[in-house]
């Protein structure tokens, strides 16, 4: 196979800053149009919107439910009949139980962990042997890629919009600890997403807040007094496009000198973030993206006027603008980790939320044309225990703890054929029964929907050439 964009970087990095002035300096995108002309893609783009729930979604509760179980695994909720004969889901995922002709479930995805970070780590950079050094407590630059990472690396830049963006925010736990999986790792800096960070940290608030913001451990409601903080991209008062381009082009004289000591020191240049965040400020209809609170009130009653409506309609905006994935964090501080007051949660603060925002971004999809090139995932860290336990001295009302070893992950558009049950779980929902399915395969998935060919390498900092897939696409899906 011919060197192609999917086997090294599709430009060096001098030669992608480069084309990023082109675009701060005010040439406008017909410039970097005949650059991206040079790439040997041709095909229409295809593009993901990977929901990520962090916390861990229980599968029992959710997209696999165990009504002839004993009721300590079955939980109090009731299953439903779905569009699709023989497919049963949770009684409070009414709305995506009417489209389960768009999607398809796989019920046996497993991994061996337990624990909330390495989890994270499996599941965002889709390897299950967790990277030399892995540290719970924080990334590391010898962490494996993430996905969002591997797309940066693989896909071109569109429409002056990075490959892979993440929203609304990166995942952080309630102490101020940043949650590994999520960066480049051992890609190196050059290839982070592009985390688009529309919320203000708070360790108090959980959930789809306002409408639906709680408090884990105190089992009430934390509407939290917040902002959806798209970004601002108006120029400030007085400076027009040919200002900015002056002042950008003093900002590099300044800066010349800093370049060539770490061009010295063998030090690559950081400033790809910078160079974006400019490009997309100067760019006029980029910045209309981004107003999803101001959305018509027919668009917004129907994603829903909370934080995973205002994501999931901003992902749809950012994949019909050019972005080749679109990571959104559904939940922050690891909203779905439902130890202790576990139906309460679920049934009032979290599925409601989501089966709104989520067949609503399907409808979307699906009326605009874009569903057929855009795959949809769905899934967390893990699944959750089988047997309901209580934590009295921490929640009022029981809950399921962690659980790697099964768990649902769903999967909508890109090819996927709706209304199949891919794999299964066990009587009690404990372990894959059928078809297991690894974060290595999940990831395979992605790829494959995107495009990226099975040979396809990506490169670290010593520019070596490792292998993309380590696993096989989910087969009966598409």
């Amino acid at each position: 196979m011919s060197k192609s964009l999917y086997q090294h970087p599709p430009i060096g990095r001098r030669q992608a800053l480069q084309a990023g002035a082109v675009s701060l300096l005010g040439l406008g995108t017909n410039h970097l149009a005949s650059l991206q002309a040079e790439s040997p893609i041709s095909a229409p783009q295809r593009r993901i919107i990977f929901i990520f729930l962090s916390g861990g979604l229980g599968q029992h509760d959710s997209f696999d439910p165990k009504p002839n179980a004993p009721e300590e695994i079955r939980g109090e909720f009731q299953p439903i009949a779905t569009r699709t004969p023989g497919l049963q889901i949770c009684e409070h995922l009414p709305q995506l139980a009417q489209r389960s002709h768009l999607w398809s479930v796989v019920r046996s995805l497993t991994h061996p962990y337990n624990e909330h970070s390495q989890g994270h780590m499996v599941m965002l950079s889709g390897r299950s042997e967790l990277p030399i050094n892995f540290s719970p407590n924080g990334p590391k630059p010898t962490d494996h890629p993430s996905i969002a990472s591997m797309v940066t690396q693989l896909t071109p830049v569109r429409n002056n919009l990075p490959p892979a963006i993440v929203l609304p925010e990166k995942l952080i736990h309630r102490t101020g600890r940043t949650i590994p999986g999520q960066f480049s790792g051992s890609m190196g800096g050059d290839f982070e997403p592009y985390f688009l960070n529309c919320c203000q940290f708070n360790g108090e608030s959980y959930g789809a807040w306002p409408q639906y913001g709680f408090n884990h451990q105190r089992g009430e409601e934390n509407p939290a007094n917040l902002k959806f903080l798209t970004p601002s991209l108006e120029l400030p008062e007085g400076y027009s496009q040919e200002r900015l381009a002056s002042r950008v082009g003093l900002l590099k004289q300044i800066e010349r000198q800093q370049r060539e000591f770490e061009r010295l020191a063998e030090v690559e240049p950081f400033d790809r973030f910078q160079q974006r965040a400019i490009s997309m400020l100067a760019d006029s209809k980029i910045k209309k993206l981004f107003n999803v609170t101001q959305a018509d009130g027919k668009t917004l009653d129907r994603y829903g006027r909370h934080t995973f409506g205002w994501s999931l309609l901003l992902a749809r905006r950012l994949v019909e603008a050019g972005v080749s994935l679109v990571q959104v964090n559904l939940g922050n501080n690891e909203t779905w980790d439902t130890h202790g007051n576990a139906f309460p949660h679920l049934k009032n603060y979290l599925l409601p939320p989501m089966d709104q925002a989520v067949s609503a971004l399907l409808d979307d999809l699906n009326d605009r044309g874009l569903l057929q090139d855009t795959l949809v995932v769905m899934a967390g860290e893990f699944g959750r225990t089988p047997k309901i336990f209580g934590l009295p001295e921490h929640y009022a009302l029981p809950g399921r703890d962690h659980w790697g070893a099964v768990q649902s992950v769903f999967f909508a558009g890109g090819g996927v054929q709706g209304g199949r049950i891919i794999g299964a779980s066990d009587n009690l929902g404990a372990y894959p029964a059928d078809d297991p399915q690894t974060p290595e395969d999940f990831a395979a998935t992605i790829y494959h929907s995107l495009g990226i060919p099975r040979q396809s390498t990506w490169h670290d900092l010593l520019d070596r050439p490792l292998p993309v897939y380590h696993g096989t696409p989910i087969t009966g899906l598409f």
